[in-house]
């Protein structure tokens, strides 16, 4: 799942056709069920990666505090213990693992705030297809 594709998706499934208002308007529900299923399987996948940011996050402030397995920095020497809490921050904002789980969570926010203005303009869509209906109904003369 990706913002591609979901782009893609709701750029067919946003068009009405204003010769079938009365079927458009029955799926309106199935279109709010197929994006709120979609909103609810990036949210799960955020908060997935909250977690592992959380648990990579304390790996790498003990690797930096000289504090991980002796074996950690066999593989990956580090060749001083990091003590101020400032110095140590900006090790932890620069380190590529945390950058690359944020840079999930950031496209998985992006996603989530996407989804959500589909939701609202699959809500305001019942309200489109009733001024549609009433626009076609005044220039019929009824």
């Amino acid at each position: 799942m990706n913002l591609d594709l979901i782009n893609e998706m709701w750029s067919q499934d946003s068009i009405i056709d204003p010769d079938n208002l009365h079927e458009e308007s029955i799926k309106t529900p199935r279109l709010h069920a197929k994006y709120h299923e979609l909103y609810n399987t990036v949210l799960l996948l955020k908060k997935k990666e909250e977690h592992n940011h959380k648990t990579k996050y304390l790996e790498r402030r003990n690797y930096y505090n000289g504090k991980a397995d002796p074996e950690v920095y066999e593989d990956d020497p580090f060749p001083y213990k990091v003590r101020e809490k400032d110095s140590l921050n900006h090790h932890l904002d620069a380190d590529p693992a945390l950058q690359k789980i944020r840079l999930k969570i950031d496209y998985h926010d992006a996603m989530l705030t996407y989804l959500e203005s589909i939701l609202k303009q699959i809500s305001n869509r019942t309200y489109q297809i009733k001024n549609a209906i009433e626009w076609q109904n005044f220039q019929r003369g009824f």
